[in-house]
């Protein structure tokens, strides 16, 4: 990380703006071949795990009360992220005194009306082949839960497939060892890429919308490892080895799925049952972006503050129960954020083309946020485990192959 940043900022001071962004494109070649490599592995890493958890669980009564208390996490650590956010820019105000005229130009961001009917017909894939092929992970946890629950309610459990989607999981899992090889490699050119087409001179300018964001995301982690520490007790420096390295992945690569195959296979060795991680962590990844919802709040009101329009409490409520809804099955993906605001800053007559304001940090935000999603969903497992009493004090024999280091 720290190579990464005095060789992006060489890059930066040295070079002309079109050299560095000629050097910044050729740096980003390892980042973008190390994140198709990770979504290679995603959709059957979930499908197999997935279905192998569910089936492995007592009985149908079992998967459901599992769901329903991951989804009520899920629900109560989304109110959370975004009313955090919400107090922390007032608190804040790192928009106030910009006073910017009302822009004329657009943002040219692709957004469409969010409709209750697209999100929940989106949710039931058309074909597998096809959500597989497109890595809409909240289509592919739909088809393993039925596949799952399906294997689960037959006498024998139909052997020969369930042994076929724990090898499938032991080889994606190999093949993650594989690709984490290359990770030292991407974190580097990652943050050099950014600081070279950035500069360092970018966090001075937006100082205190940074600074503040960050203070927010490190106030939820405080919440979320408080909720934790409730769980595993005096094992809590345990758990923050175990996701330590996940964390610092998210953070280079500013994508929460980078971190995904390491999750799946730490979080076990904790002792979370295998099961309970396969169940929850695809649903994290797509209903649980703790670090992505704050932002929306964050970032949504310092656009209101910058152009010196007031909200009233009312509207605030409903920005937050309309993010409440918008925000899930984001993907875990660098941008996903802004996509969600831009649709959301039309509703309260807020000018969308404030989104050019943070465009230009995004990026550095979207490396915070994503570590704090791969909190949130770490921290989801935990409290899920000890909700259903599975906790447990030492490493469960895993069945699969693990990624080394």
């Amino acid at each position: 990380m720290i190579l990464g940043v005095l060789v992006g900022f060489l890059i930066n001071t040295q070079l002309s703006p079109e050299g560095a962004k000629a050097a910044a494109g050729h740096l980003s070649i390892i980042t973008d071949i190390f994140l198709r490599l990770i979504k290679m592995i995603i959709a059957p890493l979930v499908f197999s795990t997935l279905v192998v958890g569910i089936a492995h669980m007592e009985d149908s009564a079992a998967i459901g009360r599992v769901g329903v208390k991951t989804l009520a996490w899920f629900m109560l650590a989304s109110l959370v992220s975004l009313s955090l956010g919400l107090i922390m820019v007032h608190l804040l105000q790192p928009g106030a005194g910009l006073a910017l005229p009302p822009p004329s130009e657009t943002a040219h961001l692709a957004t469409s009306a969010f409709t209750l009917k697209d999100f929940i017909t989106h949710l039931v894939p058309a074909s597998i082949f096809d959500a597989m092929a497109k890595n809409e992970i909240l289509q592919i946890v739909v088809f393993s839960v039925f596949v799952g629950t399906a294997v689960a309610a037959l006498d024998g459990k139909a052997p020969e497939l369930l042994t076929a989607c724990e090898q499938i999981a032991a080889v994606m899992l190999k093949i993650t060892s594989y690709v984490m090889v290359l990770a030292p490699l991407v974190v580097f050119a990652a943050l050099a890429s950014t600081v070279a087409t950035s500069g360092l001179g970018i966090v001075v300018v937006y100082a205190k919308f940074i600074g503040g964001f960050y203070l927010s995301l490190g106030l939820l982690w405080v919440v979320l490892l408080a909720a934790s520490l409730l769980a595993v007790r005096q094992r809590i420096g345990a758990l923050l080895k175990t996701i330590r390295e996940p964390i610092l992945l998210a953070f280079s690569t500013a994508t929460s799925e980078a971190a995904y195959p390491y999750l799946l296979s730490g979080l076990p060795k904790f002792g979370v049952p295998r099961r309970i991680v396969s169940f929850v962590l695809p649903l994290g990844y797509s209903f649980n972006l703790d670090g992505s919802m704050m932002y929306c709040t964050f970032a949504s009101l310092f656009i209101a503050q910058a152009y010196g329009i007031e909200l009233s409490i009312t509207q605030q409520i409903a920005m937050l129960a309309l993010l409440m809804i918008t925000s899930k099955g984001i993907a875990g993906v660098p941008r996903a954020s802004l996509v969600v605001i831009a649709a959301t800053l039309p509703v309260f007559n807020l000018p969308e083309a404030g989104l050019l304001l943070i465009i230009g940090v995004d990026h550095l935000l979207d490396m915070g946020r994503s570590a704090t999603n791969v909190v949130g969903n770490s921290v989801a497992a935990v409290i899920v485990s000890k909700w259903e009493k599975k906790l447990g004090t030492e490493a469960e024999t895993e069945p699969v192959a693990v990624p080394a280091g």
